[in-house]
């Protein structure tokens, strides 16, 4: 069966293409996106899945998503797998990512659908197998060396194989057989070409380090450990060790070098095998509470009823042992992850793709709620917290917390989420002892990551053109966690230095009296027609451009999502024939010098 590292989408594009996505979704796992209750752009929406990582399922003409995604095709071997098919759905067709998962998805729906898949890529064709897509549990230790050995294959030439692999039985006509050992590879040895190796991944590595320890010396340990062995990395199915090096950078190096999952155990786990040690450490036990750790990971990995193949063996830092698993190991737990996302103002098409797989790789949304709204179906189906405005620290420490239980967490964000939002919450909280209101151990083993997003100030800017094309700065006008003091102190000096001024939360319902002081004090420093921007709802729906002058600038036409623009001495104003542009036909920019260096040449 197919397993996607995202979510597969299936796309409707024609209503009464519904049913059948919702058969299709249901049986692989997805979830339905329709146009025009989930999206109304089809091109914009396609690119926004591919992306992110979503396997796309289009139903319908396969010319519709070849072409919307035509501009975003880059590395085949990083795509996702996008089919096509058609609304009778007799015809399954995978268009991308046919050896990275397309082609088993397609053989999967085809079954269902009792229907056959229209698969292209030679290698399934004409030898009924995909030589670099070994199942799930096998490794192909020379994937570079597949194209070859399917090539003289192909060609005609003759093969050997040793050992059993159940998914090689298409090629039983094609190749001569021989036993051997059950633990042993299985070589596919095709004349003309190098001999492909495939290992099962039949084993957990248990790891243990010192806090700190170099990346290179756990991962040198480990290969030497498993070749003194006879043991290859590519048997390896998963690592593992005590949760409170869950944040350990040579563990994830490790699983990073290996191509595998890291996993994290609590001492009661671990404690359960303390039986079934080889090495049991005191010393261990008085530092970490567990009497082993690598062998303790290894065997819980494995179940009850598998055995240590390596005995732990150690550096000055590190440890390592290796157990062969059975069919009731633990897979443990990942180690948590918050990404705070900047989404942008609200348009799908300003969220960066790297916002966007976030969104989609992130098992729990977190947010105010009108943000995650504004995700659309990039939410659809997806564990989701909402917090109202005025919980901005509740918000954070539950995204936190939430990521330190294991769980993938987006805390979700409008514009960019270290510009007034919640990165530097996030930061503060982690900074922040235990007894100052910190977040728990857990919690700050998590990994963090900010993903940038287009700023209110930003998208504001480029819709009435360049702005803040020289310096300009940004100032809250929200008294309620920055003293008043500070804020007229601050509007004094960016008057003064003719900088362009964003001003965010410029108003609320009980503060109205910072904006009009903002205005009294930039008409003392800049001509009164200065062009001020009153931008709201960007990139929705109901988005609203007004241009004033400054002496003009009314408080009441400022509402709590209205971004404040001010411009420089120096802004200025171009009148332009199309209306659609700017506001009213306007567009504002401010020049940085351009025109002197110029004239400065000529002289």
């Amino acid at each position: 069966m197919f397993e996607p590292s995202s979510e597969p989408v299936v796309v409707a594009i024609l209503p009464h293409a519904a049913e059948l996505a919702e058969k299709i979704a249901a049986k692989i796992g997805g979830r339905v996106d329709l146009r025009g209750s989930d999206f109304t752009d089809t091109g914009a929406h396609l690119r926004s899945l591919f992306l992110a990582g979503h396997p796309i399922v289009g139903i319908g003409a396969a010319g519709i998503y070849i072409r919307s995604l035509a501009s975003v095709l880059g590395d085949k071997n990083s795509e996702p797998p996008v089919l096509a098919v058609s609304e009778d759905a007799r015809n399954i067709v995978p268009l991308l990512g046919g050896h990275h998962g397309a082609n088993g998805l397609a053989k999967e729906i085809a079954d269902y659908l009792e229907t056959a898949a229209a698969v292209t890529t030679s290698g399934d064709v004409a030898l009924g197998v995909a030589l670099d897509e070994p199942p799930q549990g096998w490794k192909l230790e020379n994937p570079e060396d597949a194209k070859g050995a399917m090539a003289a294959l192909l060609g005609g030439a003759k093969a050997q194989q040793s050992g059993n692999g159940d998914w090689l039985t298409p090629l039983s006509s094609r190749v001569e057989f021989s036993e051997t050992d059950a633990d042993a590879p299985v070589v596919l040895s095709v004349e003309g070409a190098a001999p492909l190796i495939y290992r099962r991944q039949s084993f957990a590595l248990g790891l243990g380090c010192a806090r700190g320890c170099d990346p290179d010396e756990l991962i040198a340990l480990v290969a030497k450990t498993l070749a003194d062995n006879g043991r290859s990395i590519h048997e390896v199915a998963m690592v593992g060790s005590i949760d409170i090096k869950s944040d350990e950078a040579a563990i994830h190096a490790v699983a990073r070098h290996l191509g595998v999952p890291a996993r994290f155990f609590d001492a009661d786990e671990l404690n359960s095998v303390t039986p079934r040690l080889a090495n049991p450490s005191e010393v261990v036990r008085a530092e970490v509470g567990v009497a082993g750790v690598s062998e303790g990971a290894a065997l819980v990995m494995a179940g009850v009823s598998g055995a240590l193949v390596i005995e732990k063996t150690k550096t000055a830092n590190a440890t390592c042992a290796l157990a062969r698993i059975s069919q009731d190991g633990s897979e443990g737990r990942a180690r948590g992850s918050l990404a705070v996302v900047g989404i942008g103002p609200g348009q799908a098409e300003w969220r960066t793709p790297e916002a966007s797989r976030l969104v989609a790789d992130a098992d729990e949304l977190v947010g105010y709620g009108l943000y995650l709204e504004l995700l659309g179906p990039e939410a659809k189906g997806k564990a989701q917290k909402t917090f109202a405005l005025g919980e901005e620290e509740a918000r954070c420490r539950y995204a936190l917390e939430r990521a330190g239980e294991g769980v993938n967490v987006a805390l979700v964000c409008s514009g960019d989420g270290g510009i007034y939002a919640m990165g530097a919450l996030v930061m503060e909280l982690l900074d922040r002892d235990a007894d100052q209101g910190g977040v728990s151990a857990a919690a700050k083993r998590v990994a963090v990551v900010h993903a940038p997003g287009v700023s209110a100030l930003q998208a504001a800017s480029a819709r009435m053109g360049a702005i803040l094309g020289h310096d300009f700065c940004t100032i809250s006008l929200s008294d309620l966690l920055t003293p008043r003091e500070a804020i007229i102190k601050r509007l004094h000096s960016a008057a003064e230095g003719d900088f362009v001024t964003a001003f965010y939360n410029p108003v609320s319902r009980k503060r109205r009296t910072l904006l009009a002081m903002a205005r009294e004090i930039y008409l003392e420093h800049r001509p009164s027609d200065t062009p001020v921007l009153l931008a709201s709802n960007l990139g929705r729906p109901d988005e609203k451009l007004v241009v004033r002058d400054l002496k003009d600038l009314d408080v009441d036409e400022v509402d709590m999502l209205t971004i404040v623009l001010i411009g420089a001495s120096t802004s200025r104003r171009i009148k332009s024939g199309d209306i659609s542009t700017g506001a009213q036909g306007t567009w504002i920019y401010t020049p940085r010098g351009y025109a002197k260096r110029i004239d400065g040449e000529k002289a």
